[in-house]
């Protein structure tokens, strides 16, 4: 709705004079948070700043157009439906926490996006769209100080209003094992796991994130995913792939706010059960758990996610990103010292926390097995 118009541009008008530049815009929606970025020439800075300034209070959301925006959501939803991977992870994730917002599928349920009304968006629009509820971030070729008197231009005439926000509780334990089971028609079974992962705030993220590489190859943080590693020297492929129990495996960490999720992702191999997978993933777990992970392989871990990051902060729109995202957690010395933390971790480190998070018994498996496999076996 934010891009449908306002009082002042239509937002093909806005569209339009970004293009002109050369430009790019868009936007996009994380558990923690919601960000509006463009990418285009620093003469444009003014523009942009007006852009987003008129928007922050001047959008419309005309009720006809939130019609319209309903369909095309409702529409993806359903075209997600057709995927095992994102009904499984939802699953999971619903079974991973009991209360918490994190629960909830970002794109929202079928039965929000039909009752949602125009005056419940435009009133949460209302409530959290405001300078006192954002952080405006600027990376690229500018003078610093006309920046500051364009900022202050455009955005100090909007009048300050007191955000009514809901802060949840965080669920820092998952408290025990659950499994969650579909079943539907596809070519594969396939396998979620989900461990409670530390907040990004956390010291121990960064041990963490190091384990994440052994087990699986590292996440890239950004949002915007720029280059990327392979994880051919994690454990899991080399046990899973190596060994044709499965076709693919990945993992996923995300840097939030509150305590998360690691989760897991497996394509089986048609010729092996779920369950054959799982016992050689709770293999893999064990040995992190009873061992202390050899020099080598901690530098092999560390040169990967390390490499990862620098791919995840490569160019101008990225560094922008982490402006933001590393202040909506932290602050911006998490971006900046993040590889030195990684080179502070040890092995001892590494099994602490380890011993910690990856306990069997408190994590969640999901599995969605394949109908005409599941009749067939």
């Amino acid at each position: 709705m934010q891009f449908k118009g306002t009082k002042t541009f239509t937002g093909k008008e806005m569209e339009d004079a970004i293009a002109r530049t050369g430009g790019y815009s868009n936007a996009f929606t994380s558990p923690d948070w919601t960000a509006y970025f463009q990418t285009l020439p620093s003469s444009a800075l003014e523009m942009a700043l007006r852009f987003e300034a008129d928007r922050m209070v001047n959008s419309l959301f005309e009720p006809l157009e939130v019609e319209t925006e309903r369909t095309v959501i409702l529409s993806e939803r359903e075209g997600n439906e057709n995927d095992p991977q994102f009904l499984l992870g939802e699953a999971v994730q619903q079974a991973a926490f009991k209360q918490h917002p994190y629960r909830n599928e970002v794109l929202g349920s079928t039965e929000d996006l039909l009752q949602l009304t125009r005056e419940d968006l435009y009133g949460h629009y209302r409530n959290y769209y405001q300078p006192g509820n954002a952080l405006l971030c600027l990376a690229g070729s500018f003078d610093m100080d006309e920046a500051l008197a364009l900022v202050q231009k455009h955005f100090d005439p909007i009048e300050p209003a007191e955000t009514v926000s809901s802060n949840p509780t965080p669920e820092n334990e998952i408290t025990s094992s659950q499994r969650v089971e579909l079943q539907g028609p596809d070519e594969a079974d396939y396998i979620q796991i989900a461990w409670r992962s530390p907040r990004a705030s956390d010291p121990d993220f960064f041990a963490y994130s190091l384990i994440e590489s052994i087990i699986s190859g590292p996440s890239t943080l950004n949002m915007f995913g720029s280059g990327g590693i392979g994880n051919r020297s994690s454990r899991l492929y080399r046990q899973l792939i190596e060994n044709q129990l499965a076709a693919s495996v990945y993992g996923s960490l995300s840097a939030s706010i509150d305590p998360g999720t690691y989760t897991l992702y497996i394509t089986c191999r048609g010729d092996h059960a779920p369950e054959e997978v799982i016992d050689q993933i709770n293999l893999v777990i064990d040995e992190l758990l009873n061992e202390n992970v050899s020099y080598e392989e901690l530098a092999v871990a560390l040169k990967q996610a390390r490499a990862n990051f620098a791919y995840s902060s490569d160019n101008i729109t990225n560094q922008a990103f982490w402006l933001g995202y590393a202040q909506s957690f932290a602050d911006y010395s998490w971006f900046t010292d993040y590889v030195k933390r990684l080179e502070q971790v040890t092995s001892e480190d590494i099994l602490r926390v380890a011993r910690q998070y990856f306990d069997p018994a408190r994590r969640v498996t999901g599995i969605y097995r394949n109908r005409d496999g599941a009749a067939n076996g």
